[in-house]
């Protein structure tokens, strides 16, 4: 194991160094020689590199057995692992996404802040306490527990891998564009090395050097966006009222082109409407949003690394605080951008911002805090991808592992370091994939993968889990049918929908007229489950609905949760 880790800590320095290089010369790409190289940045960046591969040589002498792989062993408190939830939900879609979007639209970029926070409810009050009693190592293990365990597991493995995959392209396209405006590196580079890096942390790290990773990347962005969010309100004599005043007057007069949109189509920065403008894509929106957090593999997993449940309902508790907190402080700092950074020939270039909207928090950084603070900021970025794509890594590792392999093709009878060897082939070939895809996809619309990231983990994962839980009629047979059509209904919606058909595919007009198809595939979705579950007659699923009984006291009281596994 050490020897490996060596080789593999020796391959990384020689991808920096060659980055180093890269980044003198100024690199490949022509488009990366306009930003010069922050050498705060890669400083920073480096110093991150180097304690997270640290964390990792560490937690791989603790890494012993499945659980340890898989959960760290369920020795993460609960407000360790707050923290490493809050660490794996706020992305570079949350932090630079969000903020992105309140800069552009103002007011109505709150909706995708509203929507990711109100599924922290759900789980706080529905799923948390449930898992952790029910399940092992994965979410699958609470949707199979008392159905058929290899069309239930096969279903979940491929819901989980497909949210997964969608995911991790979304942020390796969004780290690999990061790395190339902020650090002068060539986008291939970038790309490659976040894969890389992503590997190690899971492959020989685990689940425990991932909440570390996690937990130190949340602490650095919590405290960078405070520091950002405070210095913007410092110049407004700590008024919102005067910031936002402020920010209505310097869309007005702003020299940039999706500023002049809102003000020629007469909107105002301050009201709704300018995201969602139909009742049917709120909804629909504000249904992937909430139900897809509660269906995300990555997220879901994080329960089984505490002790017991009461550990688990604090996490939650913890980590809807943070976020909570974080989406507070990127509407502020999105409304700091309109004033400081969409007037500043600085960070403007042909009527657009340098590097895109979503690059308004990052210039904004060194707006309030100067280039020592825009180096800090773009390192926090780069861990909080590295973070998040280390969680969905072992999210996806441990579908193909535990669910599919042991669970299915071994029946439950696999040798635990055959199945760890398993899930580490997994990760390896998981980032291959998403190094390639990440690669592939640079020039295209990233934002629908995310939203069918959202809609698959709703539409598949949510109703199978939830129901599997609370109804004691669901059976294997309206399980297996109801989740596999509510998946495909949410990739062929989107596929139909505007965002694919017309501006991915290039035709005229979209056969689905609705960007978010989350309403229609999870009512899809639990009308499926319950019509195949009530016109079941079979043996199995007789055998679904009596073993409800045990599987509800087990869910309740949490009795024999800890070493035993689902039947």
């Amino acid at each position: 194991m050490r020897k490996s880790f060596t080789l593999w800590a020796a391959f990384v320095t020689i991808f920096l160094a060659v980055g180093a290089v890269f980044a003198a010369g100024g690199g490949m790409d022509g488009a990366v020689e306009k930003q010069p190289l922050n050498i705060t940045a890669v400083i920073m960046f480096l110093a991150f590199v180097a304690g997270t591969l640290g964390i990792t040589y560490w937690a791989a002498r603790r890494t012993k057995t499945a659980k340890d792989f898989y959960t760290a062993g369920g020795g993460i408190t609960g407000f360790q692992n707050g923290l490493a939830i809050a660490g794996d939900y706020m992305s570079a879609a949350s932090f630079l996404g969000i903020s992105g979007l309140v800069f552009m639209k103002g007011y109505d970029g709150l909706i995708y802040s509203i929507g990711f926070l109100v599924g922290w409810p759900v789980i706080l009050f529905l799923v948390a306490e449930r898992l952790r009693n029910l399940g092992k190592y994965t979410f699958a293990d609470v949707a199979s527990y008392r159905l058929s365990q290899a069309p239930i597991r096969t279903l979940s493995a491929f819901g989980a891998l497909a949210t997964v995959i969608l995911y991790l392209i979304a942020q390796m396209v969004g780290s690999g564009k990061l790395i190339q405006v902020l650090f002068g590196l060539p986008y291939e580079y970038a790309v490659i090395l976040v894969g890389v890096l992503m590997i190690m942390y899971v492959t020989f790290g685990g689940m425990l050097a991932t909440t570390w990773v996690q937990i130190i990347k949340a602490v650095l962005l919590l405290s960078g966006a405070t520091f950002m969010a405070v210095m913007v309100l410092y110049k407004f004599g700590f008024s919102l009222e005067a910031l936002f005043q402020s920010a209505v007057d310097a869309v007005n007069s702003s020299p940039l082109e999706k500023h002049k949109e809102v003000v020629e189509k007469g909107g105002d920065i301050m009201g709704p409407g300018g995201l969602v403008s139909d009742p049917i894509s709120a909804i629909s929106l504000g249904i992937a949003l909430m139900f897809g957090t509660a269906g995300l593999p990555h997220i879901l997993m994080r329960f089984f690394t505490v002790a017991d449940a009461k550990e688990a309902r604090k996490s939650v508790f913890f980590a809807t605080g943070f976020i909570g907190y974080f989406y507070i402080l990127t509407f502020i700092i999105g409304f700091g951008a309109i004033v400081l950074v969409a007037s500043n020939p600085e960070y403007l270039e042909g009527g657009s911002l340098i590097g895109g909207n979503n690059m308004a928090a990052i210039h904004l950084s060194q707006a309030v805090g100067g280039d020592v603070f825009l180096g800090f900021i773009s390192a926090v970025a780069f861990a909080t991808i590295l973070a998040v794509v280390s969680g969905l890594t072992l999210a996806g590792a441990s579908a193909v592992s535990h669910d599919f392999y042991a669970s299915v093709l071994k029946k439950g009878n696999a040798d635990e370091m055959t199945e760890m060897r398993i899930s580490k082939i997994a990760t390896v070939v998981l980032g291959v994939i998403a190094i390639s895809l990440g690669i592939a996809f640079e020039k295209q619309n990233i934002a629908f993968m995310v939203g069918l990231a959202f809609a698959i983990a709703a539409s598949a994962n949510f109703p199978v889990l939830f129901l599997s839980m609370f109804w004691s009629k669901l059976t294997t047979r309206g399980a297996f049918l109801g989740g596999m059509l509510g998946l495909l209904t949410a990739i062929i919606l989107v596929i139909l929908g505007p965002i694919v058909w017309v501006q991915v595919m290039g035709n005229e007009s979209a056969i689905f007229p609705y960007k978010y198809p989350a309403l229609f595939s999870v009512t899809t979705a639990f009308v499926g489950i319950w019509f195949f579950s009530i016109t079941d007659n079979s043996e199995r699923a007789k055998q679904d609905r009596a073993a409800f009984a045990a599987q509800d006291m087990r869910c309740q009281t949490g009795i024999g949760a800890e070493g035993a596994s689902s039947h």
